[in-house]
C-alpha cells in the first residue's frame, strides 16, 4: 500500500471499502465553514421544566482543532495533519452551525442546593429525539440538577463531527446561561450514548467530573478509546466518577462494563462503581435507578496518592519497554516489525506515548509520519 493510502488509513478516510469516524470530522469539517460569533447573545431560558432551545455560543473547546488533537492519537493525529497538507485542505473552525441545532433543557423548580450553583448532566441520546426520560424530573429536582441533550445526535450520527461537538456546546452554553458549580459537571448516556460520554469524558476531564454510563461502555487502551494526552489522562485518572448502570437482564452490555471497569482499574482508575437495575433489559435506567446512580456519582471522589503513583510507575515502564524496543527495531532498519510495534504502541497508550512515538515514526519512514 502507497504512504498515502496508509495515511488515509489511518485518518479514517475511505480505504478498503471501510470509513471509522474520523473522516466524518474532517468531511463535515471542510465544508462548514460558517460559524457564529464568540459574543452572540445567549438564548432566553425560563427556570423550571423541559423545554427545547437553540444555542449560540462557541467555545475553542469544541473546535475541530481542539476535537481533533484530544481524541485522536498521535499517529492518526499526524496522519490526518499530513492528510490535509498533502491534500491542500484547512479545518474550518467548527463543524456545527448551532442555529440549525436544537436542544432539550430541564431546570429544577427549585433555585440551586449549593451556594455554587446547579450541578448539570449533559446527556448524550442513542435515537434522533431530544427526550427528558420519563420520571427523571423529581430525581433532577431533588439533586438540583440541570439536564440538557441534543436533537439529532442518535448513534447512527457521526460520533466526531457531531456527537461530540453537541454535548460539548451544551455544557458551554448551559455554564454560560446558568450558576453552575463546577465541580459538578457531568456527562452521561444511554447505550450507543453511553459510548460517547465515556469517550468525552476521557478526553475532557477538565471539563467533566464524571460520567453516568447506562447500558454501553468500552474498554480503554486501543483504537475506540484511544488514551488522550498525559496531562488530560493523569486528571481523569485522580478526579473523575464513573458510573456503571445496566439491566440484569442485558447480558450483553453486563459484560461490556465488566470489561470497561476492569480495564478502568488496570490504568489507575480507581474511582469506579457498577449497578445493576433488577428485571431490566435494555432500556434507559429508571427513577429509581437513576437516583442510586446520582448518589454514586455526586459522592466525593476517594483519594489515594500512593497507589495511585505505583499505578502509574507501571504504565510508564511498560510504555518505555515498547519504545525502547521500537527504537532498536528502527536502528536495526527492521521497519516492517518497527511499524507494527510502533501501532501497536499508538493504540494501546496513544497520548501517552507522545511525543517519543512521532520522532520514531519519523525515523522509521514506514508511512506512519511525514517526512
Amino acid at each position: 500500500m502507497a504512504k498515502g493510502s496508509r495515511s488515509l488509513s489511518r485518518l479514517g478516510l475511505r480505504v478498503s471499502g471501510r470509513i471509522t469516524p474520523a473522516f466524518a470530522l474532517i468531511a463535515a469539517a471542510l465544508v462548514l465553514t460558517r460559524a457564529g460569533s464568540p459574543d452572540a447573545a445567549p438564548a432566553q431560558q425560563t427556570d423550571g421544566g423541559a423545554h427545547g432551545v437553540v444555542f449560540t455560543q462557541y467555545t475553542p473547546l469544541f473546535s475541530n482543532a481542539e476535537i481533533l488533537s484530544r481524541l485522536l492519537s498521535p499517529l492518526a493525529l499526524e496522519a490526518a495533519r499530513d492528510t490535509l497538507a498533502r491534500t491542500h485542505k484547512t479545518l474550518s473552525p467548527y463543524s456545527l452551525d448551532l442555529a440549525k441545532e436544537s436542544f432539550l433543557v430541564y431546570v429544577p423548580h427549585r433555585p440551586p442546593p449549593s451556594p455554587r450553583g446547579f450541578a448539570l448532566l449533559v446527556f448524550v441520546p442513542p435515537q434522533d429525539q431530544a427526550v427528558l426520560p420519563y420520571g427523571w424530573a423529581s430525581e433532577l429536582d431533588h439533586y438540583g440538577m440541570i439536564f440538557v441533550t441534543p436533537a439529532h445526535a442518535g448513534n447512527e450520527t457521526a460520533v466526531l463531527s457531531r456527537r461530540v461537538p453537541l454535548a460539548l456546546s451544551a455544557e458551554a452554553n448551559i455554564v454560560r446561561e446558568y450558576s453552575i458549580d463546577p465541580e459538578r459537571i457531568y456527562i452521561g448516556g444511554f447505550s450507543g450514548g453511553s459510548r460517547v460520554a465515556e469517550r468525552i469524558a476521557l478526553s475532557y476531564p477538565d471539563i467533566f467530573h464524571g460520567a453516568l454510563l447506562n447500558a454501553g461502555a468500552e474498554p480503554l487502551g486501543n483504537e475506540k478509546e484511544p488514551l488522550p494526552s498525559r496531562d488530560l489522562f493523569e486528571r481523569f485518572q485522580s478526579a473523575s466518577r464513573l458510573v456503571y448502570i445496566t439491566g440484569v437482564r442485558d447480558t450483553v452490555n453486563l459484560g461490556s462494563d465488566e470489561a470497561s471497569s476492569h480495564s478502568m482499574r488496570e490504568w489507575c482508575v480507581a474511582n469506579v462503581e457498577t449497578d445493576q437495575a433488577p428485571d431490566v433489559e435494555h432500556q434507559v435506567m429508571s427513577p429509581a435507578a437513576l437516583r442510586r446512580a446520582l448518589d454514586q456519582l455526586l459522592k466525593p471522589a476517594p483519594d489515594d496518592p500512593a497507589r495511585l503513583a505505583t499505578c502509574r510507575s507501571r504504565i510508564d515502564a511498560d510504555l518505555q519497554a515498547k519504545l525502547v524496543q521500537a527504537d532498536g527495531l528502527i536502528s536495526k532498519n527492521k521497519r516492517g516489525p518497527a511499524r507494527k510495534l510502533l501501532l501497536d504502541i499508538d493504540g494501546r497508550y496513544g497520548g501517552l506515548a507522545a511525543p517519543r512515538i512521532l520522532g520514531l515514526a519519523k525515523r522509521c519512514e514506514c508511512g506512519l509520519a511525514g517526512p
